[in-house]
């Protein structure tokens, strides 16, 4: 899920430097309604790149559409760098893990096997027969979910901000989760059954990947496209003007009937190519897509679901399967599976 970018607003950003900067041990007073005077040395003070360990400086929070030139070290306007730097800053390094659990609600009891079993046939639209081999189980599912930055390097810089969300343990995208997450209720204690599942920072940064990957897809492909419509009409560019230059030489040794000229024309002609290539080269270079995501926040969620074995005929085979069913986004999971 895609975040809607924040406007502009030099009240809030000035709320957001003042919390930040004093959390880094700054000092800050409001000298003005848009002008903050800050105090900083260590982590605070890095934020400007200067060798000096003392920093003294009053903010000005400009508004958007100011036309006069800016100073970057002084003045915060939107795509500042020092609004940037903070965010680095503040971001908690190692990066914690927070645990969530949902309130049950309508999971609280187990769902009736009509109800079952018409998920599962809306689910798997293959299956002919189907059938509880034993009564549900309380169960927990686990959801992983993250806030992620996303910076685009390309000819136009983009940067975006995504919640996403993805089921454990196999990383299917979860995107209700994703919209819902600030609706959903906590649960006032955790069951005492609960077993959290042991962090896999390995396997879930492969699952997140996939999942950012598929999240930014469309981003990408529109950049991709510009990129590849301005790289195209560059390489036509150099590809003419450097045909006009060889045919020029050519016709130039044609018309020559010394040999040492002819030599001459030849080594042109190769240094021609050599650049033509180099050229070439150099703008693939320029335009280059680089996309940098940058995960700032980690949440694992456990929810309610109802495990059950199942017996059920699917593609001529029958099979007897453990699956779980999670009321909240009305989905089967395949648990295990066993053909009988």
């Amino acid at each position: 899920m895609k975040l809607d970018r924040t406007p502009h607003d030099p009240g809030e950003l000035l709320e957001f430097y003042e919390a930040g900067l004093s959390a880094l041990g700054a000092l800050c007073e409001r000298t003005w309604h848009d002008r903050l005077q800050v105090v900083a040395d260590g982590r605070a003070a890095a934020l400007w790149n200067s060798p000096a360990a003392l920093q003294e400086v009053e903010l000005h929070f400009v508004p958007a559409d100011t036309t006069s030139a800016r100073d970057a070290a002084r003045e915060v306007f939107p795509g500042c760098p020092l609004t940037f730097q903070l965010s680095e800053a503040l971001r908690p390094r190692p990066l914690a893990l927070e645990r969530l659990v949902l309130a049950e609600g309508p999971a609280a009891r187990p769902p009736e096997a009509a109800v079952a079993e018409k998920l599962w046939r809306a689910q798997f639209a293959d299956t002919t027969r189907w059938q509880l081999a034993g009564p549900f189980q309380a169960d927990f599912h686990f959801s992983l979910a993250a806030i992620a930055r996303c910076e685009i390097q390309a000819m136009d810089q983009h940067w975006s901000l995504h919640r996403l969300a993805i089921s454990l343990p196999g990383g299917e995208a979860d995107e209700g989760l994703a919209q819902e997450l600030g609706f959903h209720q906590e649960s006032a204690a955790a069951p005492p059954e609960l077993r959290w599942p042991a962090p896999d920072p390995a396997r879930w940064r492969e699952l997140l990947q996939a999942a950012f990957e598929l999240e930014t897809a469309g981003e990408v492909a529109r950049v991709r496209a510009r990129q590849e419509q301005s790289l195209r009409r560059e390489w036509e560019r150099i590809d003419d003007y450097f045909a006009n230059y060889e045919r020029e030489l050519t016709a130039r040794a044609r018309r020559s009937s010394n040999a040492n000229s002819k030599m001459r024309t030849a080594d042109r002609l190769a240094a021609a190519k050599a650049e033509h290539d180099r050229r070439r080269a150099d703008q693939l270079a320029r335009h280059e897509i680089l996309v940098h995501p940058q995960v700032d926040a980690l949440l694992l969620v456990a929810e309610k679901a109802w495990r059950a074995r199942l017996q059920v005929d699917q593609a001529r085979q029958s099979r007897s399967l453990e699956a779980r069913l999670v009321p909240r986004s009305r989905r089967w999971e395949l648990a295990e599976r066993e053909t009988g």
